[in-house]
């Protein structure tokens, strides 16, 4: 009888070709981004996808020297939205990566807008996830961006699956399903008006799984979050809730510790992680070859409020 395959036995099993068309495609886009807009803006949160996305600006923008490394500058900066209960490992990565990178960040603090009164909590402790779109509408107001490019996907969520790889945006910065441009044969209409943005999806067309085999493949760095580490969490509601001061244990619940991982990252408040013993890129490709629920199902608490959650959250310009 055959030994198992290894994980490490895998990956170069696995058909990579389609990578290499993916990755051509996302290229194609935000250079088109950039010739068409004066003041493009690329969303950098620090996780998986946009670590992606930012690979590929790289690639869609920098030479590389001799030793195979990037030079120069991306023209246009990174913009990230700081809900004040982001994960501390994933800001500490980003502001890392940003500075390794020599490149510029804006980032729009939601405490600002929390202090000018523009947003106001109910409750000190609930999830600001879904205050992120004052947060962010302010700072493209504030610098005028007229395109952000972004790391959504088609198959996260069914309000994503309707998005076109150029989302248009009016005035109030509102995403409007029925009112989206067609893209037949790669031709896209990015005009807009005074006061309207776009967004640009270069990775719509990738899955969970293709991202992963391409942070495989580039060997893209992460924030540890990522992988298999041991935290405190509790159960609840079928999800594992990370245990933090804006997450604390309820009465009756019980702290436990386990072996998680997270498939993606966020406000603390909303997002899950999942048990797993994976610890590098090869081992998540070999069990996302097997989970059947996306990672926002799988680890989102706000999406889990009703069917039209977060298509409701994108009509008021949410990423």
């Amino acid at each position: 009888m055959n030994a198992p395959l290894k994980v490490e036995q895998l990956l170069p099993e696995l058909d990579h070709t389609h990578l290499d068309w993916l990755e051509e495609e996302a290229i194609f886009i935000m250079r088109e981004t950039v010739a068409a807009f004066e003041r493009p803006a690329l969303l950098f949160s620090g996780g998986k996808d946009s670590c992606v996305v930012l690979r590929l600006a790289e690639k869609a923008f920098k030479n590389r020297n001799a030793r195979g490394e990037f030079a120069g500058r991306l023209p246009f900066p990174l913009l990230h939205v700081d809900t004040g209960h982001n994960f501390p490992e994933v800001i500490e990565f980003r502001d890392r990566r940003v500075a390794e990178m020599g490149e510029r960040l804006v980032v729009g603090h939601l405490e600002d807008s929390i202090r000018r009164g523009t947003v106001r909590l109910a409750d000190p402790l609930e999830s600001r996830n879904g205050h992120q779109t004052v947060a962010l509408l302010e700072a493209i107001e504030a610098h005028r961006f007229d395109v952000l490019m972004g790391g959504a996907r088609r198959d996260e969520e069914k309000a994503r699956a309707k998005e076109r790889i150029f989302s248009h945006r009016d005035s109030f910065g509102q995403w409007l399903p029925k009112e989206q441009r067609p893209e037949l044969w790669t031709l896209f209409n990015t005009r807009i008006k005074p006061g309207e943005h776009m967004r640009a999806f270069p990775i719509s067309n990738w899955t969970e799984l293709d991202v992963w085999l391409y942070i495989a493949r580039e060997n893209i760095p992460l924030p540890n979050l990522y992988y298999a580490h041991q935290r405190a969490v509790i159960r609840r509601k079928g999800l594992l809730v990370p245990l933090t001061e804006v997450t604390p244990a309820q009465a009756g619940e019980t702290v436990e510790t386990a072996e998680v991982r997270f498939r993606t990252v966020g406000d603390m408040t909303c997002t899950c992680p999942v048990e797993s013993p994976a610890a590098t890129a090869a081992e998540i490709v070999a069990e996302t070859l097997q989970v059947t629920v996306s990672e926002r199902g799988a680890t989102r608490m706000d999406d889990r409020t009703s069917e039209a959650s977060m298509e409701r959250r994108k009509k008021e310009g949410y990423f």
